[in-house]
């Protein structure tokens, strides 16, 4: 294959997905350390480059939209101040809503790259 060039849709969805994997496995060990003394939990900073990560827009008021949608994702606020008397941050409930939108941005990206393969492979008679 002579210099196969990546379209711009599937490299930001990529990232997009590597992003949510990595932001996973964080949010896993906030959990696992809930109970660790003095732990602080974490957050992954988000994807700074707007080119790099895909916002769909919602055209409709009836149309489905990310959990994560509500503005630009940059622009969010760290979480409260809770914090356990030995000095644990770890908000289990919190911890466990974020994992949950992480999941279903993951999937929703995931959806897309898959159609999109779809699409160009119809396109292409490889169907």
């Amino acid at each position: 294959m002579v210099g196969s060039v990546e379209p711009p849709l599937f490299a930001a969805l990529k990232t997009k997905m590597r992003w949510h994997e990595a932001r996973q496995g964080l949010l896993a060990e906030n959990v696992a350390n809930a109970a660790t003394p003095g732990f602080r939990a974490s957050e992954l900073k988000p994807i700074d480059d707007p080119a790099s990560f895909v916002i769909p827009s919602q055209t409709d008021p009836r149309h489905l939209t990310l959990a994560s949608a509500g503005g630009d994702p940059r622009s969010r606020s760290a979480d409260g101040f809770e914090r356990t008397p030995d000095g644990n941050t770890v908000v289990l409930e919190e911890q466990m809503m974020k994992a949950s939108q992480n999941q279903m941005d993951h999937q929703m990206a995931t959806m897309l790259y898959q159609k999109s393969l779809g699409l160009i492979r119809t396109a292409l008679g490889r169907r």
